[in-house]
């Protein structure tokens, strides 16, 4: 799976740590920055591209960082085709992809360590959208919602 990932300053540092742990489980990773630490950088500058190339397919999953987690998950979601969740927990995680098809996990790198994070990142790529009749009813009225505005 190609997975992509992307971090402001708050998430810079696991973001590092992230994509390592992912090259060492097999995934291919591409890397939309930040690319060195800026204290002043600001995070839809790497967001919405990672959330671009989720739409595009030119990667399958995203995983985006800031300091809370917050301003990656509403960048992300600005961009039609993205389902970007603000994950913290286990549950979550997993029934973010497996009810709503999630396709970009969203942390706080200020709220969440990086033992849980590494954790919940596995699961959430590990996860598969069940294909529900009720989730895909549930999916098709926000498609309708994003094509209202394009």
């Amino acid at each position: 799976m190609r997975v992509g990932i992307a971090a402001d300053h708050g998430g810079f540092v696991l973001k590092g740590e992230i994509a390592e742990f992912l090259r060492s489980k097999g995934y291919e990773v591409e890397d939309f920055g930040a690319y060195h630490m800026d204290s002043a950088d600001d995070y839809p500058d790497f967001v919405i591209p990672l959330a671009r190339a989720i739409a595009s397919g030119i990667v399958e999953r995203g995983v985006a960082l800031c300091g809370s987690g917050v301003g990656a998950s509403v960048a992300a979601n600005k961009v039609p085709g993205v389902r970007a969740g603000l994950i913290h927990d286990v549950f979550s995680a997993h029934q973010g992809v497996e009810d709503d098809d999630m396709n970009v996990f969203c942390l706080g790198a200020r709220v969440i360590g990086p033992a849980l994070a590494l954790e919940l990142i596995n699961t959430f790529l590990a996860a598969k959208f069940s294909g529900a009749v009720r989730h895909k009813r549930r999916l098709a009225k926000l498609h309708v919602l994003e094509n209202e505005h394009n």
